[in-house]
């Protein structure tokens, strides 16, 4: 049997949908699935990630981490490369809420993910922004924050750029692409509430982490799952996690 064979035979012969649940939460205490098949030559690993699209994915800060891990693994398993930056903010909160190791400012993928979805994540600190998504010739399809903090936010509607997480933010505004952030505040003052009219009005979509409870959720993974959905509705990718209004048919997806 070739190594091909093998791999396939051992892996089910197909990559699990993003539905699929990993066998144990992404918050903190919890591992990632083993690898599921062989890793491909790194040729063939290097043209399959390049013939994918490219999802830039910003965590700051704000709490709520267990959604950019659930976004990253769904991004990947329907057909994109993700270019994930991570303030100092976010790697904090990322190591105290989820599974995320880092030593320094580097995470171990691993950590978060198998090796598939690992394999088509790249990975830079905010602090560097001299990086490829501070361009806007960087190839990317567009951008999500998630978690998005009031800072970030508000520099985002005033057009300041002090770390990669918001130069991004503003290369997909100034490039017409689209930008999602997902705000996870409360209560929000004044000054908050404006400075989301101002991001809208410049064209993001504002999608504060207000979970849905009409698809009957039995865990906490199931309201991650419904943020993360509309996430990714919004940004027009197909993702088949089961939260849709069940007048659509029960536990329908919008856009399975």
């Amino acid at each position: 049997m070739s190594r091909r064979s093998a791999a396939r035979r051992r892996s089910g012969g197909r990559r699990p949908a993003c539905a699929a649940k990993p066998a144990s939460s992404p918050l903190r205490g919890g591992s990632p699935d083993p690898p599921r098949a062989a890793r491909p030559a790194r040729g063939a690993a290097s043209l399959h990630r390049a013939a994918r699209p490219v999802l830039v994915v910003g965590v700051t800060g704000a709490s709520g981490a267990a959604y950019a891990v659930r976004l990253v693994e769904c991004a990947v398993r329907t057909g994109r490369r993700v270019h994930l930056i991570v303030t100092a903010a976010g790697r904090l909160v990322m190591a105290d809420e989820t599974a995320a190791h880092f030593r320094g400012d580097a995470l171990d993928l691993a950590s978060l993910w198998p090796r598939d979805v690992a394999a088509c994540v790249t990975y830079t600190p905010a602090e560097q922004l001299a990086a490829p998504p501070a361009s806007g010739s960087f190839d990317a399809q567009a951008a999500v924050i998630i978690p998005c903090s009031m800072n970030t936010l508000a520099a985002l509607a005033h057009g300041l750029a002090g770390n990669l997480v918001q130069r991004a933010g503003q290369v997909a505004l100034k490039e017409g692409r689209p930008l999602v952030v997902v705000p996870r505040e409360m209560p929000l003052t004044r000054i908050d509430l404006a400075n989301m009219a101002r991001l809208a009005d410049a064209g993001a979509a504002v999608m504060p982490a207000m979970p849905g409870f009409y698809h009957r959720p039995r865990s906490v993974a199931d309201l991650v799952d419904f943020v993360v959905a509309k996430a990714l509705d919004r940004l027009g990718i197909a993702h088949g996690l089961a939260v849709g209004w069940p007048g659509a048919g029960k536990n329908a997806s919008r856009r399975a």
